[in-house]
């Protein structure tokens, strides 16, 4: 008899609730999201802290222009544009002359579309430990390699060409978008490289627009792409057609303007031989002198700063999260408890009809069970969901 009467109770609770579907399904959420919100939180910061220090503890040193550490680093690991002042190119060989680690170029200011250009050198690709998974790494001017992300959501292949992303809607510079042919796509690593764009320093440079490539004006039989021949110079006129993308027909038209040294790149990520050499470089680079514009971070300590600070807002959220939350179970009480009142009358009738009081509890019950049960529900849903794309989450978020 007890068995009956609770799937009965069972049994109309599930009818309620299902004629009410809507109603329902609004209070789960309500009370599932604001119980899931500091779990998600909670979790999302767990993944933040593993995936921020493991890829700062993996990189020693960087070096980059003097201001603030933590947004070079940022610029080094995850190819933030914004907020980094550039460097001299130089500044790499100020680190090899010292033979006491490895030196390694890092370019991070363009874009296309939504994924960084990182101009850098094939020391980058051994440092991080990155593979090809299809084609082959960049062979010449104009070359890139695209991370896994990247190809798959770009449907790129070998063979594919991507378009450098002007930094202006109206480039009053006339720096022109480059077609970049893409040789390689690289293996899956789930970090900032799956996101990224790698070209060589040269093609880096080529996007600035300090280098360009054009026709031959000795032998050009166009008349209105030279301005004046003086003394064996022959000066170009606005009609001379810059390329847009590197050939292997035109590769021998390109050519670079100045000195090399003062091209600029936005920082140097340096690997020393030992903690001796790592060592001695920090002092380096502390005595002023030639290095006084420069300064030489420690990603690891920037990030563990980085981190204390986001365990204290973390505490402060979950606070005010605990408070929503309580706030939130006692408004759903009271839809209970009013939702009970309003239907007084259906209840009267059950008793009438010979269903006991006891029943007619067990059945409020099950229906503040069924919607506790969805509830529970949400909140797996959403923390499976933080768990599985909480990483990606906190790698698109520092770009």
């Amino acid at each position: 008899m007890d068995i009956m009467s609770a799937a009965g109770s069972l049994h109309l609770a599930w009818r309620y609730i299902a004629h009410h579907r809507v109603r329902t399904l609004l209070l789960a959420l309500a009370l599932g999201l604001t119980l899931a919100l500091p779990l998600a939180v909670r979790t999302l910061l767990r993944i933040a802290q593993q995936e921020w220090r493991a890829r700062a503890q993996a990189t020693p040193l960087v070096l980059g222009a003097k201001g603030s550490a933590l947004e070079l680093t940022l610029n080094a690991l995850y190819f933030r544009r914004q907020g980094v002042d550039t460097i001299p190119a130089k500044s790499t060989r100020l680190v090899r002359d010292t033979s006491l680690g490895q030196a390694i170029p890092l370019h991070v200011r363009f874009h296309s579309q939504e994924s960084p250009i990182v101009g850098t050198s094939l020391d980058y690709f051994g440092f991080r430990g990155l593979q090809l998974a299809e084609g082959h790494t960049l062979g010449r001017l104009g070359d890139c390699v695209v991370g896994a992300e990247v190809a798959r959501k770009r449907n790129l292949k070998p063979g594919s060409y991507v378009m450098s992303s002007p930094e202006q809607v109206f480039d009053l510079a006339g720096v022109y978008p480059l077609n970049m042919r893409v040789t390689g796509i690289l293996a899956e690593n789930h970090t900032a490289d799956d996101q990224a764009i790698f070209v060589d320093v040269k093609t880096a440079w080529l996007i600035e627009g300090i280098a360009h490539g054009h026709e031959d004006l000795v032998k050009t039989a166009d008349a209105t792409q030279i301005q004046e021949k003086q003394e064996g110079n022959v000066v170009g006129s606005k009609a001379v057609r810059m390329y847009a993308e590197v050939t292997d027909a035109n590769i021998g038209g390109f050519h670079f303007h100045g000195d090399s040294d003062t091209y600029s790149i936005s920082g140097v990520l340096v690997v020393p031989k030992d903690a001796k050499s790592q060592a001695l470089l920090l002092g380096k680079f502390q005595n002023g002198g030639e290095q006084q514009t420069l300064q030489l971070v420690q990603p690891p300590q920037e990030m563990d700063a980085l981190l204390a600070t986001l365990v204290q807002a973390e505490r402060f959220a979950l606070l005010l999260l605990l408070l929503l939350g309580v706030a939130v179970v006692l408004i759903v009480i009271l839809v209970f408890a009013l939702s009970f009142r309003l239907r007084r009358r259906e209840f009267a009738t059950l008793e009438d009809i010979g269903i006991s009081r006891s029943t007619i509890a067990l059945v409020k019950t099950c229906e503040i069970l069924l919607v506790s049960a969805a509830s529970l529900a949400i909140v797996a849903i959403t923390l499976w969901l933080v768990q599985h794309y909480g990483a990606v989450m906190v790698r698109a978020g520092v770009q």
